[in-house]
């Protein structure tokens, strides 16, 4: 798997802008505050249709303009396939494959997958809930559609039940139909836990290996799921909350509070781990995570690497430069110099200045 060629045009800071990427090690470099990092998250765009970043669609829009585009071609197993975007100010993203629009945007998932690896990616260990569980449904939404039909379909649910709660303490009659918004998120939430609780088994037995070569053996890390409420035992919690929903005009009980632990022995590294403990847990989760995409597509992600090399001492330099091998891979940097120094066969550069790429060498393989 791997993506050919990216065009831009009004995106962030690039008015318009094209790259034909190499199928191995790709460096895009500069200073700071250039658009490297634009680039990437157009790729993950244009993969998922979010932004790494959580930036709605009109923000990633060019001071100024109306709207934006960008057009990728991705490459699995020697069939191309072109994507297109169409950002609007107002109104909903258009999305095309192969110049035929799509409906629903998860029919573009599984086109090409993605795994993007920043410094910002440490919030995934040391922030709050709310990082952990956006991990958990980009990666499962990535390698299961249904999962993120399922999703969409709770999420609308929930937005619904809670301003029905909002309402309820003006208008008491409307209690009546809250049963109505009880069972969708039942009905979609119960299916969200069991495929949670499924993955983070699965990556975390990758994780752990990933973790203790790193380490030398000397730290044993597991990522444990902590679900708000049980697959059983949803729909009869979210009907004794029910009166506390009610007060609170908010739904408190559900997938949308679940959480994930990552311990040391028996230590919970957010709390209580080193800044770089979190770094090598962050680092072995992301590392897992492209083992566990390509055991479920047959195929190897691409990956984005935002200057994630400057976060990092020699050790786990090397350590992820090892596992990458083979990959397509795309790094920002602010010079090619600390890459070299660390081995890193480059195979095509990028120099951006000020959204704009000054040059691309040498040409693409």
């Amino acid at each position: 798997m791997r993506i050919k060629s990216l065009e831009l045009k009004n995106f962030r800071n690039y008015d318009r802008e094209s790259f034909v990427f190499n199928s191995g090690t790709n460096v895009l470099y500069g200073d700071n505050a250039q658009g490297k990092t634009n680039v990437l998250e157009a790729l993950y765009l244009g993969c998922t249709t979010k932004s790494h970043k959580g930036s709605k669609d009109q923000d990633i829009i060019m001071r100024g303009m109306t709207d934006a585009h960008l057009r990728y071609v991705a490459d699995r197993d020697g069939h191309e396939t072109t994507v297109e975007f169409h950002l609007k100010k107002q109104g909903k993203k258009g999305i095309a494959i192969d110049r035929i629009p799509i409906k629903k945007s998860e029919e573009l998932l599984g086109i090409c997958h993605v795994v993007f690896f920043s410094p910002e990616d440490l919030g995934i260990i040391r922030d709050g809930p709310d990082s952990r569980r956006r991990f958990l449904n980009m990666e499962l939404s990535q390698l299961n559609k249904i999962y993120l039909q399922y999703l969409t379909q709770y999420k609308k649910n929930l937005k619904q039940r809670n301003a029905l709660l909002r309402q309820i303490q003006d208008n008491p009659s409307l209690k009546d139909t809250i049963e109505i918004w009880n069972k969708g998120l039942v009905d979609n939430g119960i299916p969200l836990i069991r495929m949670r609780e499924k993955f983070i088994h699965e990556i975390n037995e990758i994780m752990e290996k990933k973790h203790e070569h790193l380490t030398g053996g000397r730290e044993k890390v597991m990522m444990k799921y902590a679900p708000d409420v049980s697959a059983d035992s949803f729909e009869e919690k979210l009907i004794i909350n029910q009166d506390r929903d009610i007060i609170q005009k908010t739904t408190t009980t559900g997938p949308h509070r679940d959480d994930i632990i990552f311990l040391n022995g028996d230590e919970d590294i957010r709390k209580y781990g080193s800044q770089g403990q979190k770094r090598t847990t962050a680092l072995s989760l992301k590392l897992a995570e492209i083992d566990i995409v390509e055991s479920k597509i047959g195929d190897k992600p691409v990956l984005l690497l935002d200057d994630v090399l400057s976060e990092l001492d020699r050790k786990r330099q090397n350590f992820l430069l090892e596992q990458i091998q083979g990959i397509q891979t795309i790094i920002t940097c602010t010079g090619l110099e600390e890459l070299v120094e660390n081995g890193v066969g480059i195979d095509k550069s990028f120099l951006i200045e000020n959204g704009r790429c000054k040059e691309q060498i040498p040409s693409d393989t």
